[in-house]
């Protein structure tokens, strides 16, 4: 049997990094898998980039690696958008650019009989979003292949971030699982009346994954852990003292919600759930 840590989402929040990292090598976890994000958001980017080079045996890339790494056309942005954008992209070096661009989309593995398929956020966007309370058949297309995946068969697990929520759901036999996100955890389901300790939201989050590797015997153990490890937010706050977006990383990193709601309530309208019934 082996364990494998699968990360997600970092944006550039160091001490959440540092503590995840630590806390799968206490595991005794040597295969750690990425899948982006790495960058935007908090200010220790390049620090971040430096230290999945060094932990990770592979990484993907997310919409915010790709994103702040193409070259963008400023002649349509608002002020607010150039300043944001010139600021994330300023965090990176030369190496750290090219480093980001060259990451693959997709990574596949068989775990205990089961095709495990990895990705960011969808296997046709990088960019897609697909919550938890999503309709069955938006759930059931994160198993199908795409021109980005690896292969054409449908997956048995599928694992993916960029929604920064835990959660793991089974449709159809098969297993749906979001690794949360290790430095910029939300939930993006909050009442005042309805709402438990922010903590339960406000840490580092990851998945491990144990079974047997490349083994394509489905009558092989295989197992799931959600881990959310706590951290000092104060002191990566602290070393954020340049961020021109502090008031919303802040926000976001203390309490656990989103810094543009209003997105999320449109999706949630697409979807058919009124924001008022939450």
């Amino acid at each position: 049997m082996e364990k494998l840590a699968i990360i997600s989402d970092i944006h550039g929040n160091l001490e959440a990094l540092k503590a995840v990292l630590y806390d799968i090598k206490e595991r005794g976890i040597d295969k750690v898998i990425c899948l982006g994000d790495i960058i935007a958001k908090g200010t220790n980017q390049h620090q971040c980039i430096e230290l999945i080079k060094n932990n990770c045996n592979v990484v993907l890339q997310g919409n915010c690696d790709e994103y702040f790494t193409r070259d963008i056309d400023l002649s349509n942005k608002s002020k607010q958008d150039i300043k944001r954008i010139t600021w994330n992209k300023n965090k990176l070096t030369k190496e750290d650019v090219e480093y980001l661009r060259g990451l693959p989309y997709c990574f596949e593995f068989y775990m205990s009989g089961r095709l495990v398929r990895l990705f960011h956020s969808t296997p046709e966007k990088i960019d897609g979003y697909v919550g938890n309370i999503d309709k069955i058949d938006r759930l059931y297309e994160l198993f199908l292949p795409s021109n980005n995946t690896k292969t054409n068969n449908v997956a048995d697990i599928v694992i993916y971030g960029h929604i920064h929520t835990q959660f793991i759901q089974k449709i159809y036999n098969r297993t749906i699982i979001n690794t949360g996100s290790v430095g910029n955890s939300i939930d993006v389901f909050r009442n005042d009346k309805k709402d438990g300790n922010v903590r339960n939201t406000t840490v580092a989050n990851y998945l491990i994954i144990c079974g047997n590797y490349n083994s394509q015997n489905i009558n092989e153990k295989i197992s799931y852990e959600l881990v959310s490890i706590p951290y000092d937010i104060e002191k990566e706050l602290a070393s954020n003292i340049d961020n021109i977006e502090m008031s919303s990383y802040k926000e976001e990193i203390m309490n656990g919600k989103y810094r543009d709601m209003e997105r999320i309530y449109q999706s949630f309208e697409i979807r058919g759930i009124d924001k008022n019934d939450i």
